[in-house]
């Protein structure tokens, strides 16, 4: 992105991660904050009203869009390693240069309108798009600096604007990504380092004063991200945090924020803010997160941005399950499109999403506004050796057999690997009324027995859905 925070190859990767980013550490939570943030002065009640919509989502669609899909993964007819957003970094590409894929930047197959459409027949809530990478680049109309989608391409168009109307006209909240810390072609933007003898910097015109760059383009545009759209943004997704960012810079970004109650953003923004929610990017924890509240951002290849040679897509049962995954543990699923130069999103991401959103046409109950499984034990298991993207941690290995979600009265058994004609949940110790299947609309009643803490489902040999079929467990 993002990778977020990803870079140079799978090994160096391995190094970052959304709370060590390479040599840089960011500064740990201080007692109090320079600027106390929502999240110190708010009430629990007050929180859960702010957070109630985001809650209620479980999915939403990230959009990794700059122009960094120029190159699509080459540069000078070579394919760069890496993902797509991060081969500025990757090829050490100079500033003049990179700047100069301005010039062939005209998205004109760019349509907000099938954008939003998509997220809406996918069942996703909510869309969040890079307004600003860490390429520098801003794609939209800002008059804080003029490396700009509107004053430095052909195209001439602000797509945020225009994404902004029709989100508006469809109904669908949007947020947008903003890199605050890296910035690779504005003097004295920061660049991630994995190797303490540098700072990571590769060209002389990146040279200059983090702070001068936060107060003369970041905030500003940071300001007209939350002014200049209608309705303003409900999300501002920030990304990967250096030590540049101390608690007192931070800071005035948190003054920018408060000025608009109902925001919520993400734990990047360093300085020590927690924000609002964690953010796994690639992996789903094997409890989530109990009390915070959390979303995995993932790509349906291996790519953020755009990459030509990138075809290794997800299947759409493995993403599907991943869905599921994370709502059976309370957090929220943002998948992520990468749409080529010409403003196309690539046709096996919307399969895989159309794809999903007829299944949650069918069982979205089981998925929109549940809270995490009522059931005991994780469903999975640590791997001995490998390690997860960006940390020290075991990789969690799921088990995809099972999963469950719940509301007031009911909870959802995900069926992800047909058990036979029976499933049998040991430690279920729940009171059912009633179990059917959320598919069938005449709920035709299944057999069930109950004995002490233990439940058993009769079922027929075959699956609703060779993906997901979903039983409902009414309860007292």
């Amino acid at each position: 992105m993002k990778s977020l925070i990803h870079a140079v190859s799978l090994a160096s990767m391995l190094v970052a991660s959304s709370a060590s980013v390479g040599a840089k550490q960011v500064p740990q939570l201080p007692s109090s904050h320079p600027v106390p943030a929502i999240q110190d002065t708010e009430t629990p009640a007050q929180r859960d009203a702010r957070m109630a919509q985001w809650r209620q989502a479980r999915f939403g669609m990230f959009i990794h869009w700059g122009l960094y899909a120029v190159p699509a993964g080459v540069w000078q007819g070579k394919p760069v390693d890496g993902i797509g957003e991060w081969i500025m970094y990757n090829a050490k590409i100079p500033v003049a240069d990179y700047k100069k894929l301005a010039s062939q930047f005209d998205p004109t197959k760019f349509d907000a309108h099938a954008w939003v459409a998509l997220a809406k027949a996918a069942g996703m809530k909510y869309i969040v798009i890079t307004a600003k990478h860490h390429d520098g680049f801003a794609m939209f109309d800002s008059k804080a600096n003029p490396f700009n989608i509107v004053d430095a391409t052909p195209f001439k168009r602000d797509p945020l604007r225009e994404l902004a109307r029709e989100a508006q006209k469809q109904g669908i909240k949007l947020g947008f990504y903003y890199s605050q810390d890296q910035d690779w072609t504005a003097p004295g933007g920061a660049a991630l380092t994995f190797d303490k003898s540098h700072d990571g910097h590769w060209d002389k015109a990146q040279l200059g004063s983090f702070a001068e760059y936060l107060h003369t383009k970041a905030i500003p545009q940071l300001k007209e991200l939350l002014t200049n759209y209608q309705p303003s943004p409900a999300i501002v997704w920030f990304d990967t945090p250096t030590a540049d960012m101390t608690p007192q810079l931070a800071s005035e970004i948190v003054a920018l924020l408060n000025q608009h109650p109902n925001l919520i953003w993400n734990n990047r923004l360093g300085g020590g803010y927690k924000g609002d929610t964690e953010t796994p990017e690639q992996s789903v924890p094997a409890q989530g997160y109990p009390g915070r509240d959390w979303e995995t951002c993932m790509t349906i290849n291996d790519t953020w941005g755009y990459k030509s040679t990138d075809t290794n897509f997800k299947s759409t049962q493995e993403l599907l399950r991943t869905l599921v995954d994370v709502a059976s543990k309370g957090g929220n699923l943002l998948l992520n499109v990468g749409p080529d130069a010409q403003g196309v999103i690539p046709a096996p991401e919307v399969e895989r999403l159309q794809a999903i959103g007829k299944w949650l046409d069918v069982n979205g109950e089981s998925i929109y506004g549940t809270g995490p499984t009522p059931f005991p034990g994780a469903r999975g298991k640590f791997s001995t050796t490998d390690k997860m993207l960006g940390g020290n941690k075991l990789k969690w290995i799921p088990a995809w057999d099972w999963r469950a979600t719940q509301r007031p009265g009911k909870i959802y058994i995900h069926l992800l690997t047909w058990p036979g004609k029976a499933f049998h949940l040991a430690n279920a110790n729940v009171q059912v009324k009633q179990a059917y299947f959320l598919a069938d609309p005449k709920r035709a009643p299944l057999i069930y027995t109950q004995k002490g803490g233990a439940l058993d489902l009769q079922l027929p040999g075959k699956p609703l859905d060779p993906n997901d079929t979903v039983v409902v467990l009414e309860t007292d």
